[in-house]
């Protein structure tokens, strides 16, 4: 049997380190081709491997590996309405979709690390030198999104809990991320039991992904182990907003 090959190597971290110290255009241009053969294109295959795996988690989940357009976020950053003009990431992510979901996200900026598109759950990966990870999720829902998540807690106590206050679960995310209300949202009881999470903006579980997994050539089945501990949110979620699981 022929050994597996790695995705990834000390070149592509070499590379995310050096653009992130470098970050122009002509300094990207002239080193376009390291970024292409130890970022993009092993990036590019790793989301082509995870397809069929991930679909045995969800078959409504697309890890889409098209240079254009698929499960890979562009290296060119939005700076249109950002503080920070540099025109590039020093980092690579990708996500992983729900197939009903259009490809449109809000604010014009299709891969601003959002999990997943337009106000569905996701997975998500990203990859920088010494501060990788991944999860899923959803992050930044519009108000009527959030709205039905919040209902959907109120009403189904139990199951949330079930999904997100697991041993397994706990022990692979600890607590969920994101952003929070400091107030209680108006028609919710600040008593109720599950108040802290009724108050988020988020529902965003992560996990660190150190450098040495990365590097391994069993990448996807590392993932996937975690993916299919992030599942129960993800399904969660989907249920809340009537999307198939």
């Amino acid at each position: 049997m022929a050994k597996a090959t790695p995705y990834f190597s000390t070149q592509t971290f070499a590379f995310l380190r050096a653009l992130d110290a470098n970050n122009s255009r002509e300094w990207f241009l002239a080193h376009k081709p390291e970024y292409e053969q130890h970022v993009k294109l092993p990036f590019l295959r790793l989301i082509g491997d995870l397809d069929a795996p991930l679909k045995e988690i969800s078959p409504h989940y697309v890890a889409n590996p098209k240079p254009v357009g698929g499960s890979m976020f562009r290296i060119h950053r939005d700076t249109r309405f950002a503080a920070d003009k540099t025109p590039y990431k020093p980092w690579a992510g990708a996500s992983f979709y729900h197939q009903a979901t259009r490809a449109v996200i809000r604010g014009g900026d299709a891969d601003q690390g959002t999990m997943g598109r337009l106000d569905a759950p996701g997975f998500y990966l990203h990859i920088k030198p010494g501060d990788s990870f991944l999860g899923g999720g959803i992050w930044h829902p519009q108000p009527e999104t959030l709205k039905r998540i919040r209902a959907y807690i109120v009403n189904n106590p139990a199951s949330w809990k079930s999904a997100t206050r697991s041993t397994a679960f706990k022990k692979a995310f600890g607590t969920l991320g994101g952003d929070s209300m400091k107030r209680v949202p108006l028609g919710y009881d600040p008593a109720h039991e599950l108040i802290e999470d009724i108050k988020r903006k988020d529902y965003i579980a992560s996990a660190a992904l150190d450098d040495e997994a990365l590097l391994a050539p069993d990448l996807p089945k590392r993932i996937i182990k975690q993916y299919k501990l992030v599942s129960p949110l993800i399904d969660w979620l989907c249920g809340a907003l009537d999307l198939d699981y």
